[in-house]
């Protein structure tokens, strides 16, 4: 998928395909099918939330693993070393991930949902689940570095595997408890965690890593990006529409009946998105990241992983509770909210200094390939 899919004007749009030019109207439009095939069919939902293997959607599972694949097969894996050696970059992102985004997600919880408990948990329990899979197509668009994208995806899923149940326990027990608050329980196995790191993002990035070291091997790097890459990319976009068309679909009939408190729900985490964002940018910025980099940062720690969140509260609190309702609104309002930052951060490069071009992250025009 090419990172001018958004935001190419004139001669260059003109030049896109139908799927890339309006791909903001197809998004919306894949969230009203989903919502509306939720709503409009009986027990669509219930169905699609009913067919799982070992606690997973296959479904929402296969979208994911469509989405991610042609992103992480464009990865250059060979120039992941000068990422972890990023410093300006690693230590902004996981104190933007696990320290402020949890802390700042309670905070907006308690203060914009104080009458409401079961939503007010949830919420919480989003804020504690660092995205590791869509955010690789929003990064995409907004033309962020992809290799940054990789380790800072694979950073969080780590962090995630050991840190979600200490968190989740800090939040919603300890720290209530030191402030007088009313607290709450959270089941959830390690294992559970790592299931959720392992499918959708341990599966793609496997095969893009595979794919980029074979078809390097076999044809060269020249091919493998002027070839095999354009071919794939455009089922990133076909899995990101499936995956919402799905996902919504699954909750349409939940979230419909009770515009109300979707709205309540929704009110902190625009807020949430918003400042996580538009703070990271600026932190980025202030560190002297140059825009590909500070965009990756931004989209990182803005980005939350709803199905995880999902499957928490589902798992702790019932399909039915506030809690899982919570967890569903987030997707609803984070594919809108963040496909629209995808639009600022395009604008916003014009603040940054341009990129350095090194001659390793040039294509190759003759040779073997560098893997």
């Amino acid at each position: 998928m090419s990172g001018t899919a958004v935001g190419a004007a004139g001669p260059v749009a003109a030049r896109l395909s139908l799927l890339d030019r309006f791909l903001t109207v197809w998004i919306l439009a894949a969230m009203a099918l989903g919502l509306g095939l939720g709503r409009l069919v009986p027990g669509l939902g219930d169905t699609l939330a009913k067919v799982t293997v070992t606690g997973v959607s296959p479904p929402i599972a296969l979208g994911l693993l469509v989405m991610m694949y042609p992103v992480l097969a464009k990865v250059r894996y060979d120039r992941l070393g000068a990422v972890t050696r990023d410093r300006r970059l690693l230590l902004p992102s996981l104190v933007l991930n696990w320290v402020v985004g949890p802390a700042l997600m309670f905070a907006l919880a308690w203060l914009l949902l104080p009458d409401l408990p079961e939503y007010r948990t949830g919420l919480i329990i989003v804020g504690l689940a660092r995205c590791i899979a869509m955010v690789v197509i929003w990064n995409d668009l907004a033309r962020g570095d992809r290799e940054a994208a990789a380790v800072l995806v694979a950073l969080n899923s780590v962090f995630q595997v050991v840190a979600f149940a200490g968190l989740g326990w800090l939040y919603l027990d300890v720290l209530p408890g030191l402030l007088g608050l009313p607290r709450s329980d959270l089941d959830i196995s390690v294992w559970e965690i790592a299931r959720s790191v392992l499918v959708f993002l341990g599966i793609p990035l496997a095969a893009g890593f595979l794919s980029r070291r074979l078809g390097e091997k076999a044809k060269g790097r020249v091919w493998y990006e002027t070839e095999f890459v354009p071919r794939i990319g455009p089922f990133a976009l076909y899995g990101l529409l499936f995956t919402i068309v799905v996902l919504f679909a699954l909750q349409g009939d939940a979230v419909t009946p009770a515009p109300l408190d979707v709205a309540r729900i929704a009110l902190p985490l625009l807020v949430y998105f918003a400042v996580m964002w538009a703070g990271s940018l600026a932190v980025g910025r202030a560190v002297g990241l140059d825009h590909p980099r500070a965009t990756t940062l931004a989209f990182t720690a803005a980005g939350n992983n709803f199905e995880l969140a999902i499957a928490v509260a589902i798992a702790t609190f019932g399909a039915t509770s506030g809690q899982a309702l919570a967890g569903v609104v987030g997707p609803l309002v984070e594919v809108p909210v963040l496909i629209g930052l995808v639009h600022v951060a395009l604008a916003a490069r014009r603040y940054f200094p341009p990129p350095t071009v090194t001659a390793d992250a040039a294509v190759p025009t003759e040779g073997p390939a560098r893997v």
